[in-house]
C-alpha cells in the first residue's frame, strides 16, 4: 500500500506547480493559488503515509522524480514549454533512477 501512496503522492505533486502556473493569469489568480496549496497538502500527506513503509530517502527521491517528470510533460503538452531530445533524455534518466530505487527496495 505504501507504494500506491507514493505513486499518488508523486502524481499530486504535479498539481501544485500547475496551480502556480495558472495563478500567473490574473483572471484565475486566487483559484490557482488555492489549487497549488491544496495539492501541496494532499501530496505531502500521501508522502507521509508512504514513508510509513518506505525509507525516507527512497520515498523522497521517487516522489520528486515523478513530480518533476510529470510537471515537465504537462508543461510541454499544455503550456508550450521547450522540448528537445536532450530534455527528454534527462527525464528518461530521472525515471530510470526512480525505477532502480523501486527495484532495489
Amino acid at each position: 500500500m505504501s507504494w500506491l501512496y507514493l505513486i499518488l503522492a508523486g502524481l499530486t505533486e504535479i498539481g501544485w506547480p500547475l496551480g502556480m502556473k495558472l495563478a500567473q493569469t490574473s483572471a484565475i489568480k486566487w483559484p490557482g493559488i488555492v489549487m497549488a496549496v491544496a495539492f501541496m497538502v494532499l501530496s505531502g500527506y500521501l508522502l507521509w503515509l508512504a514513508q510509513k513503509g518506505i525509507p525516507m530517502g527512497t520515498a523522497y527521491a521517487v516522489w520528486t522524480g515523478i513530480g518533476a517528470a510529470g510537471t515537465f510533460m504537462v508543461g510541454v503538452a499544455f503550456f508550450g514549454d521547450a522540448s528537445s531530445l536532450m530534455r527528454y533524455m534527462g527525464i528518461l534518466l530521472i525515471m530510470s533512477g526512480v525505477i532502480v530505487l523501486k527495484l532495489a527496495h
